[in-house]
């Protein structure tokens, strides 16, 4: 059985009121009642309910959420994940706000990061865009003893404290095996979408695609990646010009957002062009480009699952807590147009 505060009580000899005195560091024990009951705890092995703890002092844990702006399906919903979880404050003693900076902008990132040094706060998430100064900006908020977490786009390399998101190697090879069995041994051209380079997971992604499309599908040949940087205008011109330009293009992977621009270009090309369309993230765009036969597949990760993770390790690395790795291991859905929810 677990050793409680009644335990250090009897084998120290004292009341309930000097353990509780002595657990939170408040004045009124003698120097060497202290050290009595710090000895207890260690003989018997007591550990603290920290979490219990803090609750019964109404202890509030600010989170601060840095989250990129821009015409962005996907993250307008992790903002909404996130404004939810606003919502529940009361009940998870969280105050959370929202930091906006620009998409795939580093020094606009840093000069948020570097902005919260010194600041009150318990935890910052954030959606990194990989860069060295970006890891140099998370190190100094580590070193300033400010958890952090990553959500969708990771930050190796750097000191942060946990990711919260999908394997997104995985999620590439996934959608490099459902394209290349979609594609029933036909040969020609994959056109690559994505929003830019700067974020890991878009390299993640295109990593793991081109892996597995060397190793299984030589037939298909992989078109330098379009950057449409997950805005709707650029990546319709983009997908729309790569189309007119050629007629051995069989295939569109799109590992990032912008998937309005690319369902525009898609529509406008025709179904006679006979593309098979394999996307990320499942929106109210992407919905009904399955359900009308534009897209065949969507890979989607639960963004609210993202938020609540982030919140639950941040709160436990504030408190020196460990968390339990399954309960926060981000799920891949896939989705057809048979298994929507």
């Amino acid at each position: 059985m677990r050793p409680t505060v009644y335990d250090i009580a009897a084998a120290a000899g004292v009341s309930l009121a000097t353990v509780d005195r002595v657990l939170n560091q408040r004045p009124g024990v003698r120097i060497v009642t202290r050290e009595k009951v710090e000895t207890a705890i260690r003989d018997i092995g007591y550990v603290r309910d920290v979490a219990a703890a803090n609750l019964a002092k109404g202890r509030v844990y600010p989170l601060v959420f840095i989250l990129p702006t821009g015409d962005n399906s996907f993250m307008h919903g992790l903002y909404a994940e996130v404004r939810q979880a606003m919502t529940r404050s009361s009940l998870e003693r969280t105050a959370i706000r929202i930091v906006e900076v620009p998409a795939f902008d580093p020094p606009a990132l840093v000069a948020a990061l570097d902005a919260l040094r010194g600041q009150d706060i318990a935890g910052v998430a954030l959606v990194a865009t990989d860069a060295p100064e970006v890891r140099a900006a998370v190190d100094r908020l580590v070193n300033a003893r400010i958890p952090v977490v990553t959500l969708v786009s990771d930050l190796t390399g750097s000191t942060r404290h946990h990711y919260a998101g999908v394997d997104n190697i995985a999620a590439g090879r996934t959608a490099a095996r459902l394209l290349g069995r979609f594609l029933g041994g036909r040969s020609g051209d994959i056109t690559v979408l994505a929003g830019s380079m700067l974020v890991r997971d878009h390299r993640e992604r295109l990593e793991g695609f081109a892996s597995v499309m060397a190793a299984e599908f030589p037939q298909l040949r992989l078109l330098p990646v379009l950057e449409g940087r997950d805005d709707p205008e650029i990546t319709s011109g983009l997908v729309s010009e790569a189309l007119a330009g050629s007629n051995d293009i069989i295939g569109v992977y799109s590992l990032g957002a912008g998937n309005r621009g690319l369902i525009r270009a898609l529509k406008a090309a025709g179904q006679g062009r006979g593309l098979t369309v394999v996307a990320h993230e499942l929106t109210e765009h992407t919905r009904a480009a399955l359900q009308d036969g534009t897209i065949d597949a969507v890979l989607n990760q639960d963004a609210g699952h993202e938020v609540r993770s982030a919140v639950r390790v941040l709160k436990a690395t504030a408190d020196g807590q460990g968390f339990i790795a399954g309960q926060e291991r981000i799920r891949l859905d896939i989705f057809v147009k048979d298994n929507l929810p």
